[in-house]
This record gives structure tokens, sequence and C-alpha cells, in this order.
């Protein structure tokens, strides 16, 4: 044992504790204490965090006993404040001499790039670790993220929930303090059922062992979310199936128990006739159960629960979760039998009485026109335009339907369901239920025609129309979801390989809302916006800002075709010509923008009287001539590999001729020749806005 260092014990006990926020939480106050004991010199070793519902510990290991002594740098007057011209000391330099119980001739000079200035150099003892804990403690408390602060009884006290206990302990001693209200000391508190007693903690090391044999609690989060995940699995096995395990709600279940035990319950075979996303959000949301799948992957008539209690009579857990579900589960059948009463198509109606937004208008105008350019780009994707309008009409009818009226969640899902039941063509049912894809980062897309066109119509009719009364998203603020719908159109276009002119698609849906308002306007706005999501989409990828802003530059219009774009000069910054080809675009940029030049200037071949500017020439007809019908097919990779051959002449070029001469004829043809070479890199991207190549 180093007698100089020793174990570090904080415990907070409290009422139970809010599952979404529990883990970060500990992590924070486990990061602010690390924080302030590095700042103060008595870091230790190895922390472990602990989190239940009841509880926020941290345990460092070998923390110093005393903080070490510090030469401490106290700053003064500036001399030219110090004294005055007869070089007596102020009152300024004799107050800080006094400050720091010495004489103004003790004191030392500080010279800084801003100055001279007095200054001491003090020697503070170090103080011991356990006197520095109790203000760290409080501290580190204040800088929790707690949305809001709750007190309790009389005392003036704030924290996110009542505090019961408090446990500090630096190796086998009590660090006495009173926080929160509430006395320190080294009893802490086992599960409130299974051991409700007080346990005595001899040294911190002994903290997690205690409590799991004694007081039935997993301290340990992760490993108390790993032995849920490990009962549920064994559970859902021995059921024939295998457990939905949603990581969220792994979560969530686990900081809400401490000594977890898994359960399974089942229902009735019949309720599996309801959609099955209906009785999984069901289970999942309001039950926080995980539903059981077979081997090909359809629910199962069972289900897991975690407990907070080893019970005595297991049957009778069962039975109480399988009581609480069945009505929720009867609830659901109701739904998807009344529901498909009515066909989907006659809820129209009801759509006139939902606003979308005031100036935009109903869900029902809003699927007039998301019916009319979900139409125009079915057709324009090879599909039958009926159906894209018809989805478009179709698309918001199951909001009025008691299924999503009680699970939001599954709006699209049960419109699918109901369409299908209709009689709706596959191609509009499936739309129904990806117009709101994707929904979240790595969510699927649309993968067909049809339900390409209704998300891209849904979003793009959103982000047009509020653009178009004046509410883009501003800081935080984005009520209409329009980042969101905005990468959506972009994921949709490029991933899904659709070859489509997005200011075409734009255009045409102002033209849907020229019935309300002129949107015309907004089109270039919206244009632009969309644009911006670029660069973190791009970056997601690993591909640099530079390379983004090169290709916006030239402003392609089809994303497909400006992915090909960004590919292209991705794989160009790694040639070694790169470097030096980016670096001349710069100096052909600016020598362009001096002479207002922005277009391509004739060359007169006779004009060109020097070796080095011939050779280039000559070099850059061939490229213009082998590279036509590459930039013609969208083979800008090779494109750009082909015109990596034009550096030495170029490099050659630069070297050896004047661009502006006194001549005018010499110095025009020059300057053309630099522009029928910026256009031709133009073709691809701006590659002088590149930062860093190769």
């Amino acid at each position: 044992m180093n007698e100089s260092r020793a174990d570090l014990l904080i415990e907070i006990g409290t009422e139970e504790l809010p599952p979404g926020s529990l883990r970060r939480l500990a992590e924070t106050l486990a990061d602010e204490l690390a924080t302030r004991l590095e700042a103060a010199g008595v870091c230790g070793g190895v922390r472990h965090v602990y989190a239940t519902p009841r509880r926020l510990a941290v345990r460092f290991e070998q923390v110093p006993l005393m903080q070490p002594d510090r030469r401490i740098e106290r700053r003064g007057p500036a001399l030219t404040a110090a004294f005055d011209a007869e070089g007596q000391a102020t009152k300024a330099a004799q107050g800080f001499a006094r400050s720091v119980g010495l004489e103004v001739d003790a004191l030392e000079r500080l010279e800084t790039d801003k100055g001279t200035w007095l200054c001491a150099y003090l020697h503070e003892p170090g103080r011991a670790t356990a006197a520095l804990i109790p203000e760290m403690l409080t501290a580190a408390l204040g800088k929790l993220p707690i949305a809001k602060r709750m007190r309790w009884g009389a005392s003036e006290a704030e924290f996110v929930r009542p505090v019961h206990w408090i446990v500090l302990l630096l190796g086998e001693t009590v660090i006495e303090t009173e926080i929160l209200g509430v006395k320190s000391g080294r009893m802490t508190h086992g599960h409130r059922a299974h051991h409700p007693e007080p346990l005595c903690l001899a040294d911190p090391a002994a903290y997690a062992p205690l409590l799991e044999t004694q007081g039935h609690v997993l301290p340990d989060f992760d490993a108390r979310r790993a032995a849920i995940k490990a009962q549920i699995e064994a559970l859902a096995a021995g059921l024939g199936g295998r457990a939905m395990l949603d990581e969220a709600l792994l979560d969530e279940v686990t900081a809400l128990v401490e000594w977890p035990v898994a359960v399974a319950g089942g229902f009735e075979a019949r309720f599996l006739e309801v959609p099955h996303e209906a009785l999984i959000t069901t289970m999942m949301d309001n039950q926080r159960y995980f539903p059981v799948l077979d081997a090909d992957g359809r629910l199962m008539p069972h289900f897991i629960t975690i407990a907070n209690l080893e019970s005595r009579d297991p049957a009778q857990v069962r039975a109480g979760n399988e009581r609480v579900i069945r009505p929720r589960l009867h609830d659901a059948e109701f739904f998807w039998q009344q529901d498909r009463r009515q066909p989907l198509v006659t809820r129209r109606e009801a759509l006139k009485g939902m606003v979308f937004q005031s100036k935009l208008g109903t869900l029902y105008d809003r699927s007039d026109r998301m019916a009319r350019l979900a139409g125009t780009i079915a057709g324009e994707l090879g599909a039958a335009p009926e159906e894209g309008v018809r989805a478009g009409e179709l698309a918001k009818c199951d909001l009025v339907t008691a299924m999503v009226f009680e699970f939001p969640e599954l709006q699209g899902v049960m419109g699918r369901y109901y369409a299908t039941h209709d009689g709706e063509p596959a191609g509009v049912a499936r739309a129904i239920e990806d117009q709101y894809r994707p929904a979240h980062a790595g969510d699927r897309l649309p993968d067909a025609p049809v339900a390409q066109a209704l998300a891209l119509a849904d979003k793009l009719d959103t982000l047009v129309g509020i653009f178009a009364i004046g509410q883009r998203p501003s800081g935080t603020k984005d009520p209409f979801a329009l980042r969101r719908a905005a990468l959506g159109v972009v994921r949709i276009l490029i991933e899904g390989g659709l070859e489509l002119d997005l200011e075409v698609l734009l255009g045409q849906a102002a033209e849907a809302l020229a019935s309300r308002l002129d949107a015309g306007a907004a089109v270039s706005e919206v244009f632009d916006y969309v644009m911006e999501r670029l660069t973190a989409y791009y970056a997601d990828r690993g591909i640099p800002s530079d390379v983004v802003d090169a290709v916006l530059a030239c402003r392609p219009t089809r994303l497909t075709d400006l992915d090909r774009r960004v590919q292209a000069v991705q794989a160009f910054r790694a040639l070694p010509e790169a470097e030096a080809l980016a670096a001349a675009n710069k100096r052909i940029r600016n020598i362009l923008r001096q002479n207002g030049s922005a277009t391509a200037l004739e060359v007169e071949r006779d004009l060109l009287v020097e070796s080095a500017e011939r050779d280039l020439f000559e070099a850059l007809l061939v490229a213009e001539a082998a590279t036509a019908p590459q930039f013609q097919q969208g083979h800008y990779g090779a494109a750009l590999t082909h015109l990596a051959a034009l550096r030495a002449p170029v490099d050659r070029f630069f070297d050896e001729t004047l661009v502006m001469a006194e001549d005018e004829a010499l110095r025009r043809n020059r300057v053309g020749v630099l522009a029928r070479l910026s256009e031709l890199f133009l073709r691809v991207a701006d590659i002088s806005r590149l930062q860093t190549v190769g």
C-alpha cells in the first residue's frame, strides 16, 4: 500500500433519477471531478464511473493525499505605473507589495511583449486532498447538465432529485462535510426492496463488490446493461426466437433498474393479425418490453420485460405484465378493425380541416400539391405518372385514422397497410410509407420510382413553401425540420442515382404553390440552402470541404453529376500534379480577374511567339479534344487524370513567358490561352479553391 496515495470514492444517493439523462449525469460528474483533481495536482489513476436509478458515483484509484507545493506568479502594476518620474514607488506599487507581503525593492520584473510589469513569485504549500474534495464536489455538481433543479423539504439545496445520502471516502477515512444539505459518511444503501438497510463501506475498493454481493445492486451501468442483454437473449432463445434489442430501449431499461431480472411473457396469437409495427410500438414505447421474433423475422406472441427485483413468485410477475399489455393490444386490434371499414381515399375530405401552415393551406391543399409534383417526378423516373398522383392524394390520409391518432409514429406505415387493404397499386402503397424516408441519419431510402417521387415531393413542397413565406431556419430553430428535408433530398438524389435537375424540381414545386403565393423567388434561396447541406454530407464520408467548395463553384444542378465531380476532384487531389495545377489555377484566376476576362478569348496562333506558350497551346488543344467525350459522358475522373498531364507545359509557361507583356496584342493572346485553360478545368470544378492537395 502506498501511504501517500489512496482511492477516492464519491457517491450521491438520491431518489429515482431521470433515466434519459442518468448516464450523462454520471459521466459529466466524473469528468468535472477529474478536471479539478488534475488542476489541483492530485489527479489519480484509473477511474470507475457508476450510475443506477438511485445513485451517481465515481471512484478514482490512487489519488495523492497531499497537493504538491506550488510556485505562484502574482502580477502587479505595469512598470510605467509603478514608479513616478523621480523613480519613487507609486501607491499602486506599494499596495501590490503589501498584498504579497514583500517590500517594493524585493519585487521582480516580468517582461512580456506588452511591456514590463512588477511581479512576485510566492511559495504556496500544498493542501491536504481531503480539504480540497468538498469544494471540488460542490463545483462539479453545479456543472451537471440538469435542465431543471428541484428543492425538497425545508432545505435551500437544489439538485435533479432529492438527495438522501452522500459517501465521501479517501482511503479508509471519511471526508466530513455537508453538501446539498446532507452530511457525508461511509454508509451507502442497497436495493430498495432487497436490502433497504444501510451498508458500511470500509474503503472505496469495497464499493462495487459490497453492493453486488449484499446490496442486490449492479452499480456499473455498462455491466448492468450487458447482464440485461445476456438475460434477454437467453430467454428469447428459450422461446425459440430472438429478441428485438433496440439500443435506445436497452439504455433506458438499464437506467430504470438496479437488480435486473428478465421475465418472459406472452399474449394471444390472434393479436398477430394486427400489423406487427403497431404491436411492437405498444410493447416497446408504452411498456418498455422487448418483442421476440422467429427465425424468419416474424413477430412471435411473446415479449420479455426487465423486473427490478428477484421475485419469490416469478409467475405472478409474468401474469402481471401480461395483464397490463393485453388492453393495449386490444386497443390496437380495435383500431385496426375500425380503420379498415372506411377506404383510405374517403378520409381525404377530413384533411380540409387540418391546417398545415396558415399561409400554405390545409393538409388537403398540401396533398394536392404533392400529387401534382409526384406525378411529374414519377413520369421523369419512368414510372406511371398516375401512380405518383394517386400516392400524393393518399399520402396524408392515414393521419386521420384512429391507429395513427393513437400511435403518431406509425404515420405512413399504417397508410401502406390501409392502401393495400383497399386494393391500391403496390407502388402507391409502398410510396405512402416511404414518403417520410430518410427520417434520420442512416435510415434506408425509398428505392422504388413512385416512392422516390413522393418522398421528393413531400420534402420539396415543404422547403419551397416555408422559404417562400419567409420562415427559413435560424440558429437551432427549425420547426418544419427543413434541414432534415434538405438532407433527405440530397440523399435520395445522390444515393438513389436519380438524374434529376434540382433547380427544375424546385421550380416545379414553386409552380404547384402558384395558386396560393408567388414562390418563384424562393427557388434560388432553397437551392443554395440544399447545397449548403453538402459540406456536412460529404464530411461524413471523409471528403473535405474544399473539394466540395471547388465543385459548388461551378453550380451543377444535377446532384448525381455533382457527386461524380466531387469523387473525381477527391481522386485528383491524390495525384502528384495536383498541387502545382491548383496553384497555377489560382494564379490564372487572379490574372483573369485583373484583366476582366471571365470567358475564353480567341487565341491567334501567329501571336504565339515563344516556344513555351506555343507548347502550352498545342497541349491545350490536345487536351480539349481528348476530354470532350469524357465530359459529355460525365467521366470526370478520367478527364482530370488527362488534364494532370498539362502540369509540365503550364509550369514552363509561367517560368518562361511574361503574361502581362507591354504589347497589348501579346498580352491579350496570352490571357486568352489562360482563359481557355481555366474553362477546361471549370468543366469539372474550380480547382483553384483546393486548400490542400496530395
